[in-house]
């Protein structure tokens, strides 16, 4: 018989993410309210946490953070990036029966926000609240609590307060305009599963501190600057342009990748985005990434994303050229109530770091504007022909 060798693939102990630390600080950033628009206590929370880990930072005027890990050189740095903004909601008028209509925050659907539990910032105080069909009760409206549409137009917030039309709405303080956060009801079981609105992307944001925490505990020094973004505008289509700067040359974006029938994601895994409906994102570091993850077998899909845009995308429209890829950790329901896999984040945190501890993807790309000479090919090769 021949000899059989069997090759073993020897996994970096310094690999291990912290699965307690990424736990709670997914919990604390969950239970901070930060629908776009209102972000500015989990900006300040986020500071906070990087000051304990002494990462130094800086702040747009708007919230945007852009940290920074030294590495061995400043040219060629890259960024790693998540946003800290969520869905939400906001009173779009005050109602005659003492209720509250109100428009979304970002792209969702009204049927994941009947009889979510909300929380209502006026200029004063926060109220408490429930978003509801128009029809509530079956005892008053029988077969019509099923018939009736499923549009923003069909809910409305009935308020925890004695509030019984607009006058009373008004001497309570409501007023046009005023922001209202979705709860998240996060729950973590025995299994690992992590159930929660908001995980788009309280998750990634957890993700990359855990790996930031990492980084600080082991004394790992990256071969360049690395940039840490987290960023407030994202669920409104921009986001990462405000903390973009000529000295990045490569971006990864770290966000949710949806798992459907037809979509090869899973909660598992974390996954290679390959495509959205912004067009593709850069081949060499997606073929980079992928090899980082063979090498440290760390599980990951590939997949491509119809109706998805992220970070990515708001900032090669910008006009940054830069190399981007996106990273994602699988989400079941995206834009409702949404699970995941501690597994997930863990093979999403693990593929991270090691891109941050990998050596700069192109040398050339250190330069705006440069001579051929250097620039990478792609394998047009054509197939062997095989005689039989």
């Amino acid at each position: 018989m021949p000899n059989i060798i069997i090759k073993t693939i020897k996994v970096r102990k310094h690999l291990d993410m912290n699965e307690s630390y990424l736990k709670e600080k997914l919990l604390s950033l969950l239970q901070i309210p930060s629908p776009s628009g209102y972000t500015d206590q989990i900006v300040h929370h986020v500071c906070r946490e990087l000051e304990s880990l002494d990462i130094s930072y800086n702040v747009t005027r708007r919230g945007a953070i852009r940290a920074t890990i030294p590495g061995k050189s400043s040219t060629l740095d890259r960024a790693v990036c998540v946003h800290l903004d969520t869905l939400g909601a906001m009173i779009s008028r005050l109602k005659s029966n003492g209720r509250l209509a109100i428009m979304p925050i970002g792209t969702w659907s009204s049927r994941f926000a009947e009889g979510a539990r909300v929380t209502i910032f006026t200029q004063e105080k926060k109220y408490r609240g429930t978003i509801l069909p128009l029809k509530a009760s079956g005892h008053v409206y029988n077969d019509e609590i099923d018939t009736q549409p499923v549009s923003w137009k069909q809910v409305e917030v009935r308020v925890d307060a004695h509030c019984y039309n607009k006058s009373d709405l008004e001497r309570c303080g409501f007023e046009i305009g005023d922001y209202i956060a979705i709860d998240p009801c996060p729950e973590i079981d025995v299994t690992g599963y992590i159930n929660s609105r908001h995980l788009d992307n309280k998750a990634g944001a957890a993700v990359l501190l855990c790996v930031a925490r990492k980084i600080i505990e082991t004394n790992i020094k990256p071969p360049v600057d690395c940039h840490l973004l987290f960023t407030i505008n994202e669920e409104l289509g921009t986001g990462a342009n405000a903390v973009l700067y000529n000295d990045i040359t490569e971006m990864v974006v770290i966000d949710s990748a949806m798992t459907a029938p037809n979509q090869n994601s899973t909660e598992q895994d974390t996954t290679l985005v390959m495509m959205d409906q912004a067009g593709p994102f850069d081949y060499h570091l997606n073929k980079k990434l992928a090899k980082l993850c063979k090498e440290n077998n760390i599980g990951f899909k590939k997949d491509i994303f119809e109706f998805y845009r992220s970070d990515s995308a708001s900032a090669i429209e910008a006009g940054s050229d830069i190399r981007t890829a996106l990273v994602g950790f699988g989400v079941d329901a995206s834009h409702g109530y949404e699970r995941t896999h501690i597994s997930s984040l863990v093979n999403t945190g693990k593929l991270i770091l090691t891109y941050i501890e990998s050596e700069p993807t192109f040398k050339r790309d250190e330069k705006q504007m440069g001579t051929i000479k250097g620039f990478p090919h792609q394998p047009t090769r054509a197939p062997i022909n095989i005689e039989t």
